[in-house]
């Protein structure tokens, strides 16, 4: 699985993540260690977890410097236990100590991202709903950490503002209601462009289909509510998608699912997830228990 585009700008940014670490040098390792000195050592996990990021740590290795040699030994989205070895790398122990951290920080959160994902991803298991992320995500992070969930098994909700309408309560605020909205959109963007509406309520359900908008979002509603609104939604126009969101947790998620949604977005995917356990240890031995 690939970054769909991103790699130019993966470049850009981790050189800027280095100069925010390194600054005008590693002082510890270059007071401590010998010019010229060579080391061999692994990544690996601590704790289990679903692996995302193995590209991007080897890119950043790569940036650090290209004659550092990275061998990656599991694949994108699997599944690993504590103990294994993910990567190996070789070569300057200063190039690989300047490059350490930011690699498996990157490494770790991503990870996190898709551990996380996953676990929604099976709770939803046999159902026929798509779970997807949201913009909630960290600043100058939004593509990695939006592939992270791809990794997990999620999909992608709009990047950013620019790719989609979402006519939100602050829209419709703004506007006057979500038919006035709805239609400015409509005068504004192109005839390729979804139009999507969160509604709070079953009057505005039905606002939003005499609008015509191209998907419902049912937002912090109570299950009940939720399943009168796919009823009605899938009664009147079947071909309108529908969304829910708000507050959804890993104890709430099925049960939502249940209600009949087509889609269910998830902020907690990228803003409340715990990073994966993971570390380098130079000198160590692919064949080494590291536990």
């Amino acid at each position: 699985m690939m970054f769909s585009g991103y790699n130019e700008n993966l470049v850009e940014s981790i050189q800027f993540w280095l100069k925010e670490d390194v600054g005008s040098g590693d002082v510890t390792t270059l007071s401590t260690i010998p010019e010229g000195h060579q080391s061999k050592g692994i990544i690996h996990a601590k704790e289990a977890g679903i692996i995302a990021g193995i590209p991007v740590a080897k890119r950043v290795f790569e940036v650090v410097d290209p004659s550092l040699v990275f061998i990656a030994y599991v694949e994108e989205g699997q599944e690993v236990q504590k103990g294994t070895v993910l990567a190996e790398i070789e070569g300057s122990t200063h190039q690989i100590l300047t490059g350490e951290r930011l690699a498996l920080n990157l490494l770790q959160r991503l990870s996190g991202i898709a551990t996380k994902t996953r676990s929604y991803v099976d709770a939803l298991q046999g159902l026929p709903v798509r779970l997807v992320d949201t913009r909630k995500t960290t600043p100058g992070h939004r593509m990695l950490e939006k592939y992270a969930v791809r990794v997990g098994g999620g999909a992608n909700h709009r990047f950013g503002l620019y790719d989609a309408v979402m006519i939100k309560d602050n829209h419709i605020k703004g506007a006057g209601g979500i038919s006035q909205a709805v239609s400015r959109a409509r005068d504004h963007i192109p005839h390729t462009m979804t139009i999507e509406v969160e509604t709070e309520n079953l009057d505005q359900v039905n606002e939003a289909l005499e609008a015509g908008v191209d998907i419902i979002m049912l937002d912090n509603m109570s299950y009940s509510m939720m399943s009168q609104a796919v009823k009605l939604i899938k009664t009147e126009a079947p071909n309108v998608k529908v969304e829910a969101s708000g507050n959804v947790s890993l104890d709430t998620v099925r049960a939502i699912a249940e209600t009949g949604v087509d889609i269910i977005s998830v902020g907690r995917l990228t803003y409340s997830f715990d990073s994966l356990d993971i570390s380098l240890d130079l000198n160590a031995k692919k064949e080494d228990q590291l536990l």
